[in-house]
């Protein structure tokens, strides 16, 4: 008889990522460790991909802090009470977004797209997304 208190590893495989996660336009998030995919943890991490010359729209993540590893590509990253700072970050850069700060991410290339490895410090994303005027 199994005991279903027993601690494991889970593995995630790709095709077992899911969209069925919170959005914002101009991006594709996919969760990969989440309560959806079976996994039980104090974090959520997954992938998060902005198409060539495509921005997101301005959001926050609430309460969560967000680590996340540039895995291909270069993003332009504002945040800010009018978006007014910025970093660029690219492959093999880490980027931490702290909780409550607002922001977008922009893909200045017109070929590639970029992806993240993103992870959250709470077990369900937390996505708030914003009227493009809150920065006007």
């Amino acid at each position: 008889m199994a005991d279903e208190n027993i601690k494991r590893i889970s593995v995630v495989h790709p095709e077992q990522f899911s969209q069925s996660t919170s959005q914002t336009a101009g991006s594709i998030r996919k969760a990969a460790i989440s309560r959806a995919q079976g996994v039980e943890s104090a974090l959520w991490g997954g992938t998060f991909l902005v198409e060539p010359g495509a921005k997101t729209g301005i959001h926050h993540h609430g309460e969560q802090d967000t680590v996340v590893y540039v895995l291909e590509g270069e993003a332009y990253v504002r945040w800010g009470e009018h978006g007014e700072a910025s970093a660029t970050v690219g492959a093999g850069d880490f980027l931490h977004v702290p909780a409550w700060l607002i922001h977008q991410e922009i893909n200045p290339s017109s070929e590639k797209p970029f992806r993240w490895i993103v992870v959250r410090s709470t077990p369900e994303p937390i996505v708030v997304n914003l009227p493009d005027e809150v920065w006007e």
